[in-house]
């Protein structure tokens, strides 16, 4: 009989996105409640620990986060729990060496963190997942970083995405999930990947459908909830991960590694 919330979490019960190896023992940190899902987030402890390469072991990282300096800021303020929950989206800074990534998925669906400069660290996209109508009547929107906005601007709708000043909270701008506009995939068998929009297909009673061609000519779906658009047109607001979001096959990988060789030889 469960008495309360759970407090560990094995290895092997870990997301895959956190790309944990198997023989690194048993346990891991498991993340905080915060503002995103346990399954689509990853613990600061593993980023320091794993990714950053900052700390050898789980204590290395308390002592880190518990400096008095605030070593770590993630979206801006200092976090000081080594379990916090960090998503897709969200801005690590580090001011000591003057480090600033942003958490995204590579094209396997793995959480990579993409470095960025000090401009764009000041600066996040959100998606809205929720539009209501409050009491007193006050209008609010919901983001997937749990953020509660009041009296947005009415043209903004489910499923657009928000330009927010880390400093000041404040919505700076917003971007239609409409055709044309370049999109990032959130989930899903197409995780990772990066094309514009082409349509929508309407399903009432289901999923909405919508049909994406990245770079490559490739074309390829998804349900709308799996959509993040970054960007007006053809340009992105953001930093994209090294494969700029294309899915390569094992053949098309073979080739652009060849291709690579000959042109060094060269």
């Amino acid at each position: 009989m469960a008495r309360g919330p759970k407090k560990h979490m094995k290895r092997i019960t870990a997301p895959k996105s956190w790309m944990l190896s198997k023989l690194g023992g048993n346990w891991t940190t498991r993340p905080s409640q915060g503002p995103h899902k346990l399954r689509e987030s990853i613990p600061l402890s593993v980023i320091l620990q794993h990714k950053l390469k900052y700390a050898l072991y789980a204590r290395d990282v308390q002592m880190i986060l518990a400096d008095k300096d605030g070593n770590i800021k993630v979206d801006g303020k200092v976090r000081s729990d080594f379990g916090y929950p960090v998503g897709l989206q969200d801005v690590i800074t580090i001011d000591k060496t003057r480090e600033s990534y942003r958490v995204l998925y590579d094209v396997q669906g793995k959480f990579i963190l993409k470095s960025i400069k000090p401009d764009e660290a000041k600066f996040k996209l959100v998606k809205v997942t929720q539009k209501k109508v409050g009491p007193n009547n006050v209008p609010y929107i919901v983001t997937n970083d749990a953020r509660t906005i009041r009296y947005p601007n009415p043209e903004i709708h489910v499923n657009d995405t928000l330009k927010i000043d880390l400093e000041t909270g404040k919505v700076v701008d917003f971007i239609k999930e409409e055709p044309g506009n370049i999109c990032y995939i959130i989930g899903g068998n197409n995780i990772g990947r990066v094309g514009l929009i082409q349509h929508r297909e309407r399903h009432l009673g289901s999923f909405d459908i919508v049909h994406v061609k990245d770079s490559n000519g490739k074309h390829f779906s998804t349900r709308i909830n799996n959509i993040f658009t970054i960007g007006k047109g053809k340009k992105s607001l953001i930093s994209l991960p090294d494969d700029n979001g294309l899915y390569l096959t094992a053949l098309e990988k073979k080739q652009a590694r060849e291709h690579h060789e000959e042109q060094q030889k060269q």
